[in-house]
């Protein structure tokens, strides 16, 4: 059923966000859709307030340039809080006088009621509030972890394209993805230094190579303790210089650890059907936590203390295809003639 809204005319609008923007692009090609990408910043006054009650989102987002007129797009994603208020919106126009309009995809908690959606693609870890605030509904599919674009086969081209690049990388190569400070999690040097330690046990365990990717929210500090406590070991480290290697690691990777602060990270991780172990650090958040045990209950990961199982051959997590498939269904149920 994916991919049968091809030739739909389909919006996506987030407010420019990589970590969201990848979510909406990614479940529009899972869809077969070719979609105008729109980048539209809220308010930081508006930011704070239910979507439902934004004053005029669509003429705020004309003013800042983004084309929202009229012919309203078949299919549109919006992803993150923040987009929120212009698919409802957009929707109630498109539906003015009775016309079907506009069928509206939102990605993640929007925070209030899911009804002025036609789906509401959401993380298990948000249920909880949707259900508590009593914004759930039969419209809303859950997922385990967040929506992206990879799998095991499309990893495996990628890691072509390294190969020769990083062929000299000892085996079994471990790469290792690093996160930062955040509104859940304060990783500072106490934590790297215990993430170092580990990785120091299991580099003198097992031997190997390491691969290290940095996010911008590790923070110079944080990487000078990484670099020293795996001095020795060969360890690459990404500079940020020349193209990303990120997808192409994760395709020559015969094992991952993840720090437990990124769903995405997490979740991309999990795609590639390779031993995923995340390095656990004290949360400020409950939500995160439960998606780090909901990860580990369904199999997907487990808790790094220095030690890898190599042989460890865990499903791939593939959210994106099974969530377009349903929304296929939705949309051609929907759209389908009565009897």
């Amino acid at each position: 059923m994916a991919g049968d809204l091809a030739n739909k005319r389909a919006w996506v609008i987030t407010e420019g966000h990589t970590g969201v923007e990848i979510q909406a692009v990614a479940l529009a090609a899972a869809l077969g859709l070719e979609p105008r990408v729109m980048r539209v910043k809220a308010p930081n006054l508006w930011a704070w307030m239910p979507a439902n009650v934004w004053p005029a989102p669509i003429l705020f987002a004309r003013l800042q340039g983004a084309g929202l007129k009229p012919p309203w797009p078949d299919v549109l994603i919006t992803c993150g809080r923040r987009s929120a208020a212009l698919g409802l919106a957009i929707r109630a126009k498109s539906r003015k006088d009775g016309a079907l309009g506009t069928f509206a995809i939102h990605i993640l908690n929007p925070q209030v009621e899911a009804k002025g959606w036609d789906v509401v693609v959401t993380p298990r870890h948000d249920l909880d509030n949707l259900r508590q605030h009593r914004h759930g509904g039969p419209n809303v599919i859950p997922t385990l972890g967040s929506l992206h674009s990879l799998d095991p086969l499309c990893l495996a081209r990628e890691a072509g394209k390294i190969g020769d690049r990083f062929a000299a990388l000892p085996r079994p190569l471990v790469v290792v993805l690093v996160g930062g400070h955040s509104q859940n999690y304060q990783m500072g040097a106490a934590c790297m230094e215990t993430l170092g330690a580990q990785l120091r046990r299991l580099f003198d365990a097992s031997g190997g190579g390491f691969a290290v990717m940095t996010s911008r929210r590790t923070g110079e500090e944080n990487i000078a303790v990484l670099v020293r406590t795996l001095a020795g070991t060969g360890a690459y480290f990404w500079d940020g210089q020349g193209d990303n290697p990120y997808r192409g690691f994760l395709g020559l990777a015969d094992a991952l650890v993840v720090t437990c602060d990124s769903v995405n990270m997490i979740t991309e991780a999990a795609a590639t059907g390779k031993p995923v172990y995340v390095a656990t650090f004290e949360a400020n958040s409950d939500r995160i936590e439960h998606f780090n045990k909901d990860m580990r209950s369904a199999g997907h990961v487990r808790i790094f203390q220095g030690e890898i199982d190599f042989s460890w051959a865990p499903q791939p997590l593939l959210e994106t295809p099974r969530v377009a498939a349903e929304i296929s269904a939705r949309y051609a149920a929907q759209r389908s003639p009565g009897p």
